[in-house]
């Protein structure tokens, strides 16, 4: 019995909760309160975004598009202001990890205002609650090279707030080269003379090209 009850004071530094926005102790979340802290998380992320020169969808809104423009809400602005915690969370992880873009963060409906947002924004889910946590899904899309994926699972992994990757879909990127498409040009080829450099028509020599996921 002791060394369990060790391994589970060991295992807990890995399930911390995220605090939500506003984080107000023993006292409810107002529409007030929250449609500030909504406009200052959205704007927050914006600029942490464009700092890592991570693109967003214009005014993007982080999956909370139908609150952003509110001042009065429906119903369930602790589970909103939870969400919002965990959104904030998710995107700084992808914006650390230095992904190319972030196309959208999708999350399960809790509050009646939900039911009037763009369903872009949304999963058909629910969460769940065990005896021991409520287990949240999201799921988020973003657009990067793979040592950018790769970081962004490492960074899921080695966070204290208990993530857990249920899947991932891999696919090349769609178009050819414009903002539009999302993927950039080819790199540039080193040099003719590059050791392991295998030439090709017109004299520059391709080492490596990845292809935008």
């Amino acid at each position: 019995e002791r060394q369990i009850r060790e391994w589970i004071a060991r295992t807990k530094e890995y399930f911390q909760p995220i605090t939500p926005i506003p984080n107000l102790t023993n006292a409810p979340v107002t529409s007030e309160l929250f449609a500030a802290a909504l406009r200052r998380t959205i704007d927050q992320l914006q600029h942490e975004a464009e700092a890592a020169n991570v693109t967003l969808q214009p005014k993007y809104g982080f999956s909370f598009e139908a609150q952003r423009t509110l001042v009065k809400f429906g119903s369930g602005l602790d589970s909103l202001a939870l969400q919002l915690g965990e959104v904030k969370t998710i995107s700084e992880i992808l914006f650390a990890s230095r992904v190319n873009w972030l196309d959208s963060v999708q999350r399960v409906r809790v509050s009646e205002d939900d039911t009037k947002g763009p369903q872009s924004d949304y999963l058909d889910d629910q969460s769940v609650t065990n005896d021991m946590a409520v287990l949240t899904p999201y799921m988020i899309t973003f657009r990067a090279f793979s040592p950018e994926i790769a970081q962004v699972l490492a960074a899921f992994a080695a966070s204290p707030h208990g993530f857990v990757v249920k899947g991932i879909n891999v696919q090349p990127a769609t178009g050819g080269g414009g903002p539009e498409s999302g993927a950039p040009p080819p790199p540039t080829a080193p040099p003719p003379g590059v050791p392991g450099a295998m030439p090709n028509r017109g004299g520059l020599q391709t080492v490596l090209k990845e292809q935008l996921l």
